[in-house]
């Protein structure tokens, strides 16, 4: 069988031809680059295209305002899990903004802060932070250590002060039914106590304007905060200013009307008011999305 003859490139235009090669190569990786970053986090760190996503530099080319829309970040509060916000993420994505929904773990005011806020500074740009219930103390502290924080939303939500604790919101005002029989606390590794809600009184206490439905399964994949975390006072006020707005719930049976009142007039909060019980993201998804996007579009 006749060998294949060996063909040797002159220097030169190997050269050239390695040259021409690794160009091709990298226009073809820029390019599915492209494709694939998506939020431009392909990109990101090598100059290419500044901070943004090529899909940015399209809209900002074609007078699309995507670029400039802020980062809405969701956070549940006790008794609750991300899913509460599924009806107001859908929202926002249809309107073009991106949405991060954070897993509060619910152990602690501090170490639940501090989660927050190392979650915070992953995030570029700025960001509309909201918090349900519980969660209003969260994002006070978190939004005094991040600066791209340009709006906080209080969903039902506490607005405290240095050295208040959840506990003594909660109880400020008659009209709680957050005690007795309507918790149930079970013991956890490490000495913890958790505390729920009893499924039987789950409607009552938590879940009203829900259908029965809504309601049973919101009773049975609700998630435990610690006995501690409720106790634990907050260290910080929230940050003076950075423009706030509160969802005040007036059947809320757990954090009384009244006392979202106090906070959010103490707090220079806009107030809108809904009739719902405390579970404000999962019962009235539309006043959540009307808010928040008020406060999206207030930023500049």
């Amino acid at each position: 069988m006749r060998k294949p003859s060996r063909f040797r490139l002159p220097s030169r235009s190997r050269t050239l031809s390695r040259s021409r090669t690794l160009s091709r190569t990298w226009s073809l990786s820029l390019a599915a680059a492209v494709l694939l970053a998506g939020s431009g986090s392909a990109l990101a760190g090598t100059g290419i295209g500044g901070s943004g996503s090529a899909a940015e530099s399209v809209a900002a080319r074609s007078g699309s305002s995507t670029a400039a829309k802020p980062t809405i970040v969701l956070v549940h509060g006790a008794f609750a899990d991300s899913s509460s916000w599924s009806a107001e993420i859908t929202a926002f994505q249809k309107k073009g903004y991106r949405v991060l929904a954070v897993a509060d773990p619910l152990r602690g005011v501090a170490s639940d802060s501090a989660y927050l806020d190392s979650f915070l500074k992953t995030v570029d740009g700025p960001v509309v932070l909201v918090g349900h219930s519980y969660a209003g103390f969260l994002i006070s502290a978190a939004a005094r250590k991040n600066p791209q924080v340009k709006a906080l939303v209080y969903v039902a939500a506490y607005i405290p002060k240095a050295g208040e604790s959840p506990a003594d919101l909660t109880y400020r005002d008659p009209g709680s039914l957050l005690s007795g029989t309507n918790l149930v606390t079970r013991a956890a590794p490490g000495g913890v106590t958790d505390i729920s809600i009893n499924p039987a009184t789950f409607g009552e206490v938590y879940a009203g304007g829900l259908s029965r439905r809504e309601t049973a399964v919101a009773a049975v994949t609700q998630r435990p905060i610690t006995a501690a975390a409720l106790g634990e006072a907050t260290t910080v006020d929230p940050p003076a200013s950075v423009p706030k707005w509160e969802i005040v719930a007036l059947d809320d049976h757990a954090i009384p009307p009244k006392t979202q009142f106090f906070m959010a007039d103490r707090a220079g909060a806009r107030v809108t008011t809904t009739h719902s019980g405390h579970d404000v993201p999962a019962a009235r998804p539309e006043v959540v999305t009307d808010v928040v996007l008020k406060a999206a579009r207030s930023i500049r």
